[in-house]
């Protein structure tokens, strides 16, 4: 089985952080949200991966390189311009030849790997379950803002519906697919859809349509599209939570560390106070600063007299004299300062190399 991730879309919901870079490389818990992606495909046994690219691919591919680092072996597939999920598809025709493969958004986070999920589509297709697609559901209260599906009595998938404004249920798509060498004549079957785009939706309904099984499986846990703000600061607490204490940077006499707190190597906490879940990045310097509970701080930052909480700041920011910065979302080299009167909170998202004066 090999497996094919989606990092070519523009995301412009995060702009202006994606102006710069690219939304599936900014960190959660100080990782990119890109690599979670990757291990969990390398840890359910796929070492075979073909990337999808658009504009910020060079960036992508200096961050991920061969995929050595996981593991697994990665190839490159651009994409000229975002023409759909079903697109992406047969765009790695060539990649993929006539293999199984999962297919995974990569700006998704999961609680729960890829594992047993792959297992089993797998598992049915020895055992003659005869499925051409395995996809993921998951119930949501909005379920007219996501693909659907309905699902009979019997327990069987018999439609899907893109987005619509009477749900036939409230059992959304997650970005995850499962699929045989099947799929790639139903994504040459399909038109683009009215917003010009070739709908993995309409792919598996062609499948349904012409009397090929869909399985499904209800997820366990949480999901989270993070190509907004919030969702992303959601996905980072929790995430954060599950992270177990490691302290191998230096603190001083005069701070604290109070909780689960990760402060990586060459870190340094002068006169302050870090309070858990959090991670500090390497080669940060804190001094006279409080980092509260759900913040990540990447590598290189500088943080002086300044407090933060539940916040994600990108490498090689400085922030000083801001108090109290919370729910921000903060790019790389990014200055952040106060001289004049401090509010009681500031929230900010901020583009990378940005330098705002709070006075």
């Amino acid at each position: 089985m090999k497996g094919l991730i989606l990092s070519g879309g523009a995301g412009t919901r995060l702009r202006p952080i994606t102006h710069t870079s690219a939304k599936q490389l900014v960190p959660i818990a100080n990782k990119p949200i890109l690599f979670y992606g990757i291990e969990d495909m390398a840890e359910a046994g796929i070492t075979d991966i073909g990337i999808i690219v658009g504009d910020t691919g060079e960036e992508i591919r200096a961050a991920v390189g061969d995929g050595s680092r996981f593991g697994v072996r990665v190839t490159y597939l651009p994409q000229d311009a975002p023409r759909g999920l079903a697109h992406c598809v047969l765009i790695a025709r060539d990649f993929l030849g006539d293999d199984d493969f999962v297919m995974y958004l990569g700006d998704n986070m999961l609680e729960q790997g890829l594992t047993e999920f792959v297992a089993n589509f797998e598992a049915s297709r020895a055992n003659g379950g005869g499925a051409a697609a395995q996809i993921l559901l998951k119930p949501v209260d909005n379920p007219s803002s996501f693909g659907v599906a309905e699902v009979d009595a019997a327990g069987e998938v018999v439609r899907l519906v893109e987005k619509p404004k009477d749900p036939p249920s409230n059992l959304a798509l997650v970005g995850v697919y499962l699929f045989d060498t099947t799929v790639h004549t139903a994504v040459r079957s399909i038109a683009p859809s009215p917003r010009g785009e070739l709908e993995i939706t309409d792919a598996i309904q062609w499948l349904l349509s012409n009397g090929h099984r869909v399985r499904h499986e209800v997820l366990e846990g949480w999901w989270i599209d993070t190509g907004k703000k919030d969702p992303l600061l959601e996905c980072n607490r929790l995430v954060l939570d599950t992270v177990e204490t490691r302290i191998d940077g230096d603190v001083d006499e005069a701070s604290v560390v109070e909780g689960r707190v990760v402060v990586e190597a060459g870190a340094r906490l002068e006169r302050s106070r870090v309070r858990g879940p959090a991670v500090i990045g390497a080669g940060t310097v804190l001094r006279d600063s409080y980092v509260g509970p759900y913040s990540s701080v990447a590598e290189g930052c500088e943080l002086t007299d300044t407090e933060i909480e539940n916040s994600v700041l990108l490498q090689n920011c400085r922030i000083t004299g801001v108090h109290r910065l919370a729910d921000s979302l903060i790019g790389r080299d990014t200055e952040v300062h106060r001289s004049g009167q401090r509010p009681t909170a500031t929230r900010l998202l901020l583009g990378d190399h940005s330098v705002v004066d709070l006075a």
